[in-house]
């Protein structure tokens, strides 16, 4: 591959990297610890992920258990997930916080099937602006005695990773659309 292309498929991989951990955050009837991985507890003062002031866990397939290393910090990550945007309440025994996500509904499997589309459509649409800036950047290479032979093949070259990642794009909507209406 030429080094000239080699920065733009990086960053193509990136916006695929992105949209694949974005995914692993979307409930899809099932607990999956991935849920909590945007969510910050106040750690004297700090915002730290839950993930670093717990244990985290699945005893069953519709739970997450957390059991907080400091007993004191019941309270914030009960505070901390009620603010974010899983929509699920917590509930506590004292020395353990418990999620029980509930069954999806057809008309909730719907919205995050809509949901996982819309977002790989704007992972689409960054792969395309990472091809325009490739093509942009190549066009400029003819002022440095690249011959236009050349650039051609560069943009030829760029077209195939675009339709490889969009091909990619796709399939991951395609699972995780197939996994969400899975009941």
């Amino acid at each position: 591959m030429d080094e000239r292309l080699k920065v733009y498929d990086e960053k193509m991989k990136k916006a695929i990297d992105y949209l694949a951990s974005d995914y692993a955050t979307i409930r899809a009837g099932r607990a999956n610890p991935h849920v909590l991985d945007k969510i910050k507890v106040n750690y004297y003062g700090t915002p730290t992920p839950i993930q670093q002031v717990g244990n985290i866990t699945v005893p069953e397939a519709r739970m997450i258990q957390i059991a907080p290393w400091e007993k004191s910090l019941i309270k914030e990550i009960e505070k901390a997930i009620m603010a974010s945007d899983v929509g699920i309440t917590p509930s506590n025994d004292g020395s353990i916080i418990r999620l029980v996500f509930p069954e999806l509904t057809e008309e909730r499997r719907k919205d995050l099937v809509k949901e996982v589309k819309k977002k790989g459509e704007e992972s689409k649409v960054a792969v395309r602006n990472i091809r325009r800036d490739g093509n942009d950047a190549f066009k400029k290479l003819a002022k440095e005695d690249v011959s236009e032979d050349q650039i051609k093949q560069l943009g030829e070259d760029l077209q195939k990773m675009t339709d490889k990642f969009i091909k990619e794009i796709d399939k991951l909507v395609d699972e995780k659309s197939k996994e969400i209406l899975t009941v």
